[in-house]
């Protein structure tokens, strides 16, 4: 039930390395403590190229395959181009399409990457270049395996690309909550924004996402749940603005999962980003969100 890929560690620019050591760190600590077995993961593979172009572009994707876009195109994606980045970014995408199969039959997946949430419909944007919670929806939407799809997004960045992906698509309902004051300081309109001010701390963000969960709940009630949860809340987050502990992370993952719960419905789990200095942080927000998560849903 979770996809890891032990490609993602190497085909990026040096500068870019450091935020991905959590995907060859995190498993193993997972695996170190027992919390999982071999058994619970598997590798896939690249995603269909007919189902990235049923959610994306045809010729942003097939500029982007065959690193066609501009140099001011892959500056604005956050990465330089390659063959290699390609196929992680397709790999990844294919990790939560399948991570969302799985979850049918055991409720839960969970995907050591994705999340993938500022690439929109034509371009990338911030380290994402395709979006893979928005193609998995299309997916179950379209097989007619789920019919009301809730995106909870929880990354310290709001998910302007998943909002502005489905603003029109009644079957999903966008929820993100995330910095005010931080990237992109554009945003697109979500279901539900819930902006943040600079430094909140464990009590006041658990009293909004208690708030906002009820209130979402009143307005749209899904029959699966994507949950892109991102570390980047973390007081101890280089980019995040926000003064969250690892115990309010912590408490976070807890009522998301037990509102799935509730729910009886499945959940996929994509990581978001995280860039606390020590790695330590990262690897512990993130092994959390699983603990947690197996411990509610299996």
């Amino acid at each position: 039930m979770i996809a890891f890929h032990p490609r993602y560690v190497h085909p990026l620019p040096e500068n870019h390395r450091f935020p991905m050591e959590k995907y060859d760190l995190l498993p193993k600590q997972l695996l170190h403590e027992g919390t999982v077995d071999f058994h619970h993961f598997f590798e896939p593979t690249s995603l269909e190229e007919k189902m990235i172009e049923k959610v994306h572009s045809p010729l942003y994707w097939n500029n982007l395959k065959n690193l066609q876009l501009t140099e001011r195109e892959q500056r604005v994606s956050g990465f330089q181009h390659s063959k290699e980045l390609i196929e992680r970014e397709t790999t990844i995408m294919e990790g939560t399409r399948m991570a969302a199969e799985k979850a049918l039959k055991t409720k839960i997946g969970f995907n050591i990457a994705g999340g993938t949430h500022h690439a929109f419909y034509n371009r990338g944007e911030g380290f994402c270049l395709l979006n893979d919670q928005v193609i998995a929806s299309h997916w179950l939407l379209e097989n007619k395996l789920a019919h009301k799809i809730l995106i909870i997004d929880l990354d310290v960045h709001q998910g302007n690309g998943t909002a502005a992906m489905l603003e029109n698509e009644n079957r999903v309902f966008t929820f993100s909550m995330h910095g005010e004051n931080n990237y992109p300081m554009q945003k697109e309109n979500s279901s539900l924004d819930v902006p943040l001010a600079n430094g909140i701390t464990d009590k006041d963000y658990i009293f909004l996402l208690e708030k906002n969960i009820d209130q979402l709940l009143s307005l749209f009630e899904p029959d699966f749940i994507f949950y892109q949860c991102g570390v980047d809340i973390l007081e101890t987050d280089k980019l995040g603005k926000l003064a969250v502990s690892i115990a309010g992370c912590k408490k976070r993952d807890d009522l998301v999962f037990r509102m799935a719960k509730q729910l009886n419905c499945p959940i996929v789990c994509s990581m978001g980003g995280g860039y606390s200095p020590n790695i330590k942080d990262i690897i512990e927000a993130h092994a959390n969100t699983f603990r947690i998560g197996i411990d509610i849903i299996c």
